[in-house]
């Protein structure tokens, strides 16, 4: 036979256990953030094959996540970049101006919106180089805040701390699955180009001050496409916080 004071103790637990379950279990560990690799790339440019190659083979790797960017500004050289959209040339200029590169070029890797590679010295293997400024960026401790995709086409973004200026809310919607393009004219002219996580939608939900807060997401133009939300600085583009969509979260 229970003593009293224990019944009562059990009760007070169930009803603590049954708020928690009731308000979404805000002690439940959010999932761990990848880290962001961004390849700018063109089909048009005849040295981004082996990237297209490595951002691949990054894709199948659980703690990055591979976004590819296809610009259009090498279209001039006879070739339409089927993919790009001048929107993605605009990102790329901009991480230019925050990481003081002097122009754009592709192809570029850019890791966590901190820096960026493509441009590798005699002897350097992009490869290695990419995954060395993987590692190196998934060793910082990042405080970013929590995302959670909602019922009902909406995001949230946690508490946490904003840096100055505060910081924008994009939403990025890719074909995950392989995507192929025969290119008849310009560099590649004969050559079929590979791609995963090919970019499709690039929207800007808001800003984000450290507050709370929830954006709606628009209506996709495409289906069977795979989302993400990155939170980065206004001020200097670093990627505070990312997270892709998965079943069940």
């Amino acid at each position: 036979m229970l003593h009293p004071g224990a019944t009562f103790l059990s009760t007070r637990l169930s009803l603590v256990l049954a708020w928690v379950l009731l308000l979404g279990g805000p002690a439940l560990a959010a999932p761990r953030q990848p880290v962001v690799a961004e390849l700018y790339t063109s089909q048009g440019c005849s040295a981004c094959m082996a990237a297209d190659e490595l951002a691949s083979d990054l894709a199948a790797r659980k703690d990055v996540l591979v976004l590819t960017f296809p610009v259009d500004y090498w279209d001039y050289l006879g070739w339409r970049d089927t993919f790009a959209r001048p929107a993605f040339s605009d990102r790329q200029k901009a991480y230019a101006k925050a990481l003081g590169v002097r122009e754009v070029f592709t192809p570029q890797v850019v890791i966590q919106g901190r820096s960026q590679t493509g441009r590798t010295e005699p002897g350097q293997s992009l490869t290695r180089t990419t995954e060395a400024l993987i590692d190196k960026a998934a060793a910082v401790r990042r405080n970013g805040p929590a995302i959670r995709f909602l019922k009902g086409g909406r995001v949230q973004v946690g508490e946490g701390r904003a840096p100055p200026g505060g910081a924008e809310v994009w939403l990025v919607r890719y074909q995950s699955d392989p995507a192929e393009v025969a290119v008849t004219a310009g560099e590649n002219s004969g050559k079929t180009v590979r791609y995963r996580n090919v970019v499709r939608e690039l929207d800007r939900l808001g800003t984000w001050s450290g507050r709370a807060r929830a954006y709606s997401e628009p209506q996709p133009a495409e289906v069977d496409l795979k989302s993400a939300v990155l939170v980065q600085a206004k001020a200097n583009g670093r990627i505070l916080a990312a997270q892709a969509h998965s079943a069940g979260q």
